[in-house]
């Protein structure tokens, strides 16, 4: 396996991925952003250490998605705010109407443990992940059926 220790991250490029993919769906893009000290977006909205902003065209303006920062400005409670993540903070980009998207990894924190307390290191709390959604009915008699279609060219050798 081919190592590229200068490689970029692929994480802005899958977020435009996406971000293009809702949008030119009809989707609105959400993204659910793990909130530091890093990320400038309006803390009265902030819910255990996490926001869900949705990123459509229609709801922000000035949208940069880079490869650093996403960037753009939007309303909360009528009151315009500049919204900075930066793009390792971005937990998921998923469409809010049928959930369809990405989680990426938790990002790594640089925090190393006390020399004084090695034996009182904890593990962190367990946190609630984005669940998968299951297929709607249409969708998954959609794979049943090729699935059945496959099985059966097997079973007649072709």
């Amino acid at each position: 396996m081919l190592h590229a220790p200068d490689a970029t991250s692929t994480r802005p490029y899958l977020l435009r991925a996406l971000h293009e993919w809702c949008t030119d769906n009809g989707y609105t893009p959400y993204v659910a952003v793990l909130v530091d000290e890093t990320v400038q977006v309006p803390q009265e909205y902030v819910k255990n250490g996490e926001i869900v902003l949705n990123v459509s065209y229609d709801a922000t303006s000035g949208m940069k998605l880079g490869n650093e920062f996403i960037e753009f400005k939007a309303r909360f409670a009528g009151t315009a705010r500049e919204i900075i993540v930066p793009v390792n903070r971005v937990l998921a980009i998923y469409a809010r109407e049928n959930g369809q998207g990405m989680a990426f990894p938790m990002p790594v924190t640089n925090a190393q443990p006390s020399a004084e307390s090695p034996s009182k290191t904890q593990a962190p709390a367990p946190r609630k992940t984005l669940s998968s959604v299951e297929p709607s009915s249409s969708e998954q008699k959609e794979r049943n059926k090729k699935r059945k279609m496959g099985k059966e060219q097997e079973f007649r050798g072709n």
